[in-house]
């Protein structure tokens, strides 16, 4: 797996996470861990008056008991009434089987105060079952260190350097020309962007790295362009891009939000790599040339 591909896969895995609520984020768990830890995760599903016994799933190795928490929005109070009922019910149904109990979780700030305070406490009054958090970070390293073919799994085939590389005009007019068709609306031009841009709009390592690695190709877009019978076709693709770019900044969409988005206006994360290759070129051909995400000011860089 090359930089590409791991960077690729650093964003869906992002935006699964971000997505995905309730049960079908405790399925999406289930699949990480049952491809992370092989043979030693057992995923439980709720069966008869008992329900899943306080479990979404267990590792055999360490007694690890696994209780999933993944609501629309945190609200402290049922929060704080999750941790106790799991934990207690856990205790309950599997006793000595259970020697750790992880709660996960898919608020990617983390747990507030009050929550860390109360594992804490269930810490002190039961010394011998290690009680730890599963959340964003914990979940991405076990996603990251799996191998191509369990990330095809979970999340599809993505580009590689070798997709990039092999990008040809054929590739690019469709993802052009359905940009140019959407309509550009009336958002005035931005300024144009900066070399401290991927800094100030706080986009991820991954976001960052695909959007750099993309510009390897910018050449080739900017030749469509000028090979196009229009003169004004780039900048109408431009326009197409601001008009969007701004209707997503106004939602108070996070910056890798507004990127995953403007991914999908171009042509998506799905489908052929080459396709998606051509989507991150075009991508960073308009994010270092036009007017997606925010220049930095002058008076600011100084």
């Amino acid at each position: 797996m090359d930089d590409i591909q791991r960077s690729f896969y650093g964003l869906k895995f992002e935006a699964v996470f971000l997505r995905e609520k309730g049960k079908a984020f405790e399925s999406f768990f289930a699949r990480v861990m049952a491809h992370g830890y092989t043979g030693d995760f057992e995923p439980v599903r709720p069966y008869g008056p008992k329900g899943d016994l306080k479990c979404d799933g267990f590792r055999p190795s360490d007694g690890t008991v696994f209780q999933s928490y993944a609501p629309d929005s945190t609200k402290l109070p049922e929060l704080l009434a999750k941790i106790n009922e799991d934990f207690d019910g856990a205790r309950t149904h599997w006793g000595a089987k259970m020697k750790r109990w992880e709660f996960v979780h898919n608020d990617v700030r983390g747990l507030p105060a009050e929550a860390i305070r109360r594992l804490e406490d269930l810490r002190i009054a039961h010394p011998r079952i290690t009680i730890a958090v599963f959340g964003e970070a914990e979940m991405r390293a076990i996603v990251m260190r799996l191998a191509l073919q369990q990330l095809e799994d979970l999340f599809g085939t993505v580009p590689s350097w070798r997709t990039l590389e092999k990008l040809d005009f054929a590739t690019l007019r469709p993802v052009l020309i359905a940009i140019q068709r959407r309509d550009p609306g009336a958002e005035p031009p931005l300024a144009a962007p900066s070399a401290r841009k991927l800094q100030h709009n706080a986009l991820s390592t991954d976001a960052a790295a695909l959007l750099r690695q993309g510009r390897r190709r910018e050449k080739l877009v900017q030749d469509f362009f000028d090979s196009w019978p229009d003169p004004s076709f780039g900048e109408d693709v431009a326009e197409a891009f601001r008009a969007r770019y701004q209707a997503l900044k106004s939602v108070d969409l996070s910056p890798d939000e507004i990127f995953g988005e403007l991914q999908t206006f171009a042509g998506g994360m799905d489908g052929e790599p080459s396709r998606q290759g051509a989507v991150l070129a075009v991508l960073s051909y308009f994010f270092e040339r036009c007017d997606i995400f925010e220049d930095v000011l002058e008076s600011a860089a100084s």
